[in-house]
This record gives C-alpha cells, structure tokens and sequence, in this order.
C-alpha cells in the first residue's frame, strides 16, 4: 500500500526473506543513502542465511526455516502485553482483532515458546519486539523468502497483522511492503494473468464475473478460478489438460518436480510456445514455437511494487518476425473466429480498455481503479509519466492523492482509513502456524533452500549468454555449513551430489558459515542449456500455499554426498563444440573471453584419451599432447596457424591448471616459443581471480591489494580507485566483507 520512499522515511526497516543485496540492488542503494543520512535508522534482517544484504543489517535473526509466522504471532502478543497498540485504529478501521489475537496467543504466547520455535535466543526475540514496539515508523519489507512457502499466505498475514494492530500503514514510514520477483508481476497481476483471477484485481465470484461479462458482452464466462501453474502441468500430465500455450516463461526449469513438467509436456498432444529465446529447456518441446519480442523490443506499460505504472518505450527494432504478445494473441483469437473482438491495433488502444475495465461501475469500491486514465488519446499515452494507482476521476473529496499533469494517482492507500472489504474495514486473519510440509528425516537430513545469486536472472536463457555476468558464478553450487561438509567428508571446490525424494542434482561444494548447520543453499537458475545435472527445481517437492499457489522453494528434504568420478577436467575451445555422452557425466557450458570453457567429470575413463580426443575434439587435426597414465593426467593442445584453437586438461579430481591463465592465450594472435612450451605443463589453481564487481570487472586479488597497499576502508573509497561499486552497487556487501577480511592491516590513507 505504500511506497519506495516510505523505506527512506522509516525508522525502522525490517527485512523478512528479502535478500536484497542481490534481488533488489537499486533499492538497496536507497536504503544505503538513508541509512548514511540518517544512522539512526535500524535494520533488523530475517533470514535463515547471513546474505550480504546483512551487511546494512544492526540485527540478523538467523531464523529457522519456516518459522516466520511464530515469530510475527509472538510479536503481535507482545505488542498487547505491553499496551503498543492503536485502539482507535484497531475500534474503527479493523475487524478481527480478537480472533487474531487469540490464534496468536495460542501458538506464540511466551518468549521461551517462540525462541524454541524459531530456534533463536529469547534476549534477540525480546529486542527484535521491544524495538518494533516503540517505533512509530516501521516498514516491513517481505519476498520470496516468505511467500514461496505451503503456508505464505498467513506468513504474510501474519506480518499485516502487526501493521493493523499499530495503525502502521498508510502514513509516511509505515506499513507492510512486498518486493516481488519479477519487475513487472503487479502488473501481470492487474491484467488477470493469475489462474484465480479476472482482470482489473477482479475475482470469480457472481458479482465481479458479471461485471467482467457484462462490460465485454461476453456470451460465456468461466464460473471457477482456472489450474495455478504447478496443479496445471500435473492435469496436463494426466491428459486431463491436452493443449498449453507457454508464454515468457520456461517451467521445465523454474517449477518444482520440474522432470515431471518435462515428462508432462513431452506427452502433451499441443506444446505453443512463445519467446525470445530460440533454445530453452522448455522450447524444445514446442510442436509450435512463436517468435515474440524481448525488453528493449516492447511498447507498453509495467507496474512495479509500489503500484507505479511506467510507460515502457521500445529502443530496439523487432528482429526478423517477432512480434508483439498483444499481436501474436489477437491474431489467433481472430482466426478462431473473434476478429470483432480482438481487432487491436495498437498498445494504446488495449490499455484504455484495460483502464475502462478498473473503472467500469467501480465508484471506489474495488482498489485498482484507472479510470483517471481512461481518456488518454495515443499522444498523451506515449508521453505519459509514472504514475501510482488507483488513479481516479477527479473526486473533491479524495485524500492523499498526487497530481501528475491533472492526472490524480495515489502514493499511498488507506491514509483515510477506507479498505475495499465490504465493511470497509481492514480484516485482521487468525492464524496458526503450520511447519512446512515436507520435513527432514534420517533419509533426508537437510534442508535444501533455492533462490537468486547476484548477477543472473530467473532461468539465464539470457543473462546466461553474458560473460561479464557470468565472471562472479559461472557453475551452480550448493553452499554448506562447515560441519555438515566435514561430517560428509566434503572439501571447497569439489564436485558433491544432492539427492531428494524426487531427483539428484550434481555441481560444486561452496563451504560456508553463512549457511545454517542442517540447511543448504542451491541457486535457481542453472539449466539442461548449460549445465547436464543443475536444473534444481527437479528436486523440489510440487506442495504449494493453499491459497496462492506458491511452491515451497525454501524447503526441500535432501541429503548430500561427496561426487566422486573417474576422471575430471576441462576444455577450452576458440568454437562452441559438441561434446559426447560417452564417459561424460557432468557438464557445464560457459562462454569466456575469446573461447568456450567446458568442466566436464565421468564416473568412466576411455580407454584411450588420445584417441577420445581425436575421435571427439578433431581427428584431422595437429595435437600437441602430454600423457600420465599413472597420475591419471592426460593434456593437449591444437594451435591453428600460431594461435591457440583447442586444449583438454584431464585429471583425477579438481586440482586442476588455471583456467584464467589458459584462457588469456586465446586473445594472443600468436603464441610465443615459451607459451607453446608451458601450455601443457599449466599452471596451480591458486591463481584463479573470481569477479566481485561485475559492472569494470574488478576481481578479488585486485580489491584485496587496493584494500590493503592504499588503506581503502570504505566502499566509496574503493569506487574512486577501483570504480568498484560505483554503478549497480550490488557487491558493495562483498565489498565490505573484503575490506572487513584486511582488517585494518592495510596502509593508512592520508
């Protein structure tokens, strides 16, 4: 209901599953600023994990996977203990309180019962409730972390919960605030892309269905909300559902139980799919694939967390025959016989009609309402400014709203104590904690946890193709404690297997005490394009929230070995090859400066790596090659008219040459004597520089020499040496790390 600046007018900011650091990093940047104009402004953190975005934090609460909702009951009755609650708020904008209450009481009534619940210390829990208590000006910013549960929804009732007991919300600073996904999910949300619901925020009961069919005339309408994404693959699995059109999206990667989504398309009798990207795990069963635009490409309007619409104006011309989405679905609705009512022309024409929908005998009674809008002419649509909805006709008695242009939008909602109920009241919802519903065992001891890492996005079908993006993690990982990779005989670097009730997943050891004994962490994004065993949606259970239909991401029963194989090692090539299945059982696909990078292990060696390398990687080619069948080592190198075309190294495990220093060769134009003659011998690992600052490539022996021979003891300070952190500003909590790792051992700045 609020807004981003209500982050930079609170004095309080609490942070529940919200790894912003990474997720969010130009809001981040604002949230820096305040809090370096005014240091007074406390930053509590709720996570499981220690993410960088603890490094803003004055408090980490190291929470328990899956217990927010005990802690936000407790916090709801300790604010009645301790009389810290709006009364007359409470008496005349809310209903419910009582029950709320009670439920809260019953589940989280003493300090002791929530410490044990969520697995912290009583004196923390205290602070974290005596600090909300008596601050005025809280915003409580929530993510993935919360919703991707089989309980969200009343984890984030929970969190309104405190807000409506306070009166905190609806005022400057205050309120309960949800920073999504994806840039443009609110406004997926307004134009009805959700299963359970109609455009314009409209639900499937009698009343909004007739009003939907009634203002398009429709002749039918569903009478029930349609299948959430993870119940459709699974009717789709059964034959119940026997055509699906994919749009922007790529499930076979990003759902739970993702095998059985590539099973369930694999049998599915009519796959459309429409995209940007040609090759995806998800196009590749498409009997039609459609070409659609890209952003960049795009004309239209998105809406971000704060209800700000944007006008998005494409830069970029639509390549060959990509179309628009509005265009490519009106063309079909036409040759089904719609043509009247899909005849579009343009973006415009379609959001006045979106905006005539909000507004269409709504009279305030439903909270998304464009009709302000409606008007728009084509010119006035190009040029039109962000603005937040509701954006009303002109109403004298309207409280709070901005005026942009005569245009009146709301920066904030509920100021004047109205919710769209139908007592007009705030509803406060009693809950109970549930725990999550796939727990761990002896079978399965740990908790595995998927997200976001820094620089890539959803699936990588883009983002992947990046090689400065890709310099900061360029394989999948899992992140463990140090004790649970000791108790599993686990070492940094090498190559483990996570195993759950419904799939493996193979790739590197990232050992670490920002994890939590007994829990893991593997990012989402890694797919079959890349990587041959990283799609780790396909060890996620498919049990989802009741009522919003999210997966619970966060929680998945796994255990964890150490992977073994034969043999392992790497190939550099100036091309992109093809490799074989034979012998190889991990892979994964990088693209580097000037060549491809290729990490490959096998549980089986050939016979022969001469001759696997000259059947696989080039028989007509000249080999330079270094074999030792004792120690397992087998090298070679192809040089095409004096610069470097192929090299393999191959060993026993991952102690491997540098690949930086390798791949430095292939940007020479000739090699030299000496570089001819050290290729094969190759160089320690030690050397390898991994990418902090993805924006000028910084890497981290660079940053730790500046750190230290300069005495940079800021993060400012390093962006004027280095430029590192200067721009996105997404790796300034490494930066900090960093400069909290030198520890004051550096050079004094004058």
């Amino acid at each position: 209901p609020g807004n981003y600046e209500d982050l930079e007018q609170a004095d309080l900011l609490v942070l529940a599953g919200s790894n912003l650091a990474w997720c969010h990093p130009v809001l981040l940047q604002r949230i820096y600023a305040a809090k370096e104009k005014r240091p007074q402004l406390k930053i509590v953190v709720i996570d499981p994990r220690h993410t960088p975005t603890c490094e803003i934090a004055d408090t980490h609460l190291a929470i328990k996977s899956g217990s927010d909702a005990w802690l936000f009951n407790g916090l709801l009755d300790f604010l009645r203990r301790n009389d810290h609650l709006d009364y007359d708020f409470l008496e005349n904008a809310t209903e419910g309180f009582a029950s709320a209450l009670q439920a809260a009481r019953q589940s989280s009534g003493s300090i002791p019962t929530v410490a044990q619940q969520c697995g912290l210390e009583e004196e923390h829990i205290v602070n974290f409730f005596r600090l909300f208590a008596r601050t005025e000006k809280v915003v409580t910013v929530y993510s993935q972390g919360i919703s991707q549960s089989s309980s969200g929804t009343d984890k984030v009732n929970c969190i309104i919960n405190c807000h409506l007991a306070t009166g905190r919300l609806g005022k400057p600073g205050m309120g309960p605030f949800s920073v999504t996904g994806q840039p443009n999910a609110m406004g997926g949300r307004e134009v009805g892309a959700l299963a359970n619901q109609l455009a314009a925020h409209m639900d499937f009961d009698p009343q909004h269905r007739g009003l939907v069919q009634e203002f398009w005339q429709s002749p039918h309408i569903p009478a029930e909300a349609g299948l959430k994404a993870v119940d459709l693959f699974a009717a789709v699995a059964k034959g119940e559902v026997k055509a699906v059109w994919i749009m922007a999206t790529n499930p076979v990667v990003s759902l739970p139980n993702a095998d059985a989504v590539k099973q369930a398309l694999a049998q599915c009798e009519l796959v459309v799919v429409s995209d940007c990207v040609r090759h995806t795990d998800t196009t590749a069963y498409a009997h039609v694939l459609l070409p659609a635009l890209t952003w960049g490409e795009k004309d239209g309007t998105v809406t971000n967390s704060e209800r700000r619409i944007s006008r998005q104006r494409a830069f970029l011309n639509a390549p060959g025959e990509a179309k628009p989405d509005w265009w490519i679905i009106s063309q079909v609705a036409q040759r089904m016989g719609y043509a009247q009512h899909f005849a579009y022309s343009s973006a415009a024409e379609i959001f006045r009609e979106h905006a005539a929908l909000s507004g269409y005998k709504n009279n305030g009674t439903r909270d998304f309402d464009l009709s302000g809008l409606l008007p728009l002419s084509d010119e006035e649509y190009q040029t039109l400014k962000p603005i937040q909805w509701p954006v009303c006709q002109p109403r004298e008695d309207l409280q709070g709203f901005e005026n942009l242009g005569g245009l009146r939008g709301t920066p904030r909602m509920f100021g004047d104590r109205r919710f769209y109920t139908s007592s007009g009241k705030a509803q406060l919802i009693s809950i109970t904690p549930r725990t999550p519903v796939n727990l761990p065992d002896v079978k399965f001891p740990l908790i595995l946890n998927t997200g976001r890492i820094r620089d890539q996005w959803h699936t990588m079908t883009r983002t992947g193709k990046s090689v400065r993006l890709l310099r900061h993690v360029d394989e999948s990982y899992v992140e463990i404690h140090p004790d649970d990779a000791l108790a599993a005989d686990i070492r940094d670097g090498s190559l483990v297997q996570v195993t759950s009730r419904l799939g493996q997943w193979v790739g590197r050891a990232k050992v670490s005490d920002t994890q939590q004994i007994g829990n893991v962490f593997v990012p989402m994004h890694f797919n079959a394009q890349n990587s041959g065993c990283a799609r780790v949606g396909a060890l996620v259970m498919p049990t989802t929230d009741p009522i919003s239909g999210q997966p619970e991401f966060k929680h998945t029963p796994v255990r964890i070995v150490s992977y073994r194989p034969a043999w392992q090692g790497f190939v550099l090539s100036k091309q992109p090859l093809t490799l074989p299945t034979e012998n190889i059982d991990y892979w994964v696909k990088i693209p580097s400066d000037n060549c491809w990078r290729y990490e490959l292990a096998g549980e089986t060696k050939p016979d022969n790596w001469a001759d696997w390398t000259h059947q696989y990687l080039g028989e007509k080619l000249e080999w330079l090659e270094y074999q030792d069948r004792a120690t397992g080592r087998y090298r070679c190198a192809n040089i095409v008219e004096g610069h470097l075309n192929i090299c393999m190294f191959i060993g026993k495990d991952e102690n491997l040459p540098s690949r930086s220093s390798i791949i430095a060769l292939f940007a020479r134009d000739s090699l030299t004597p000496a570089e001819r003659m050290g290729l094969l011998t190759g160089h320690a690992n030690d050397d390898r520089d991994s990418i902090v600052c993805s924006c000028f490539s910084v890497g981290r022996n660079a940053l730790f020499k500046a750190i230290y021979e300069q005495g940079l003891n800021t993060p400012a300070q390093i962006g004027e040496a280095l430029k590192a952190g200067s721009n996105c500003s997404s790796c300034i909590p490494e930066l900090k790390g960093l400069i909290a790792k030198v520890g004051g051992q550096g050079k004094k700045v004058a």
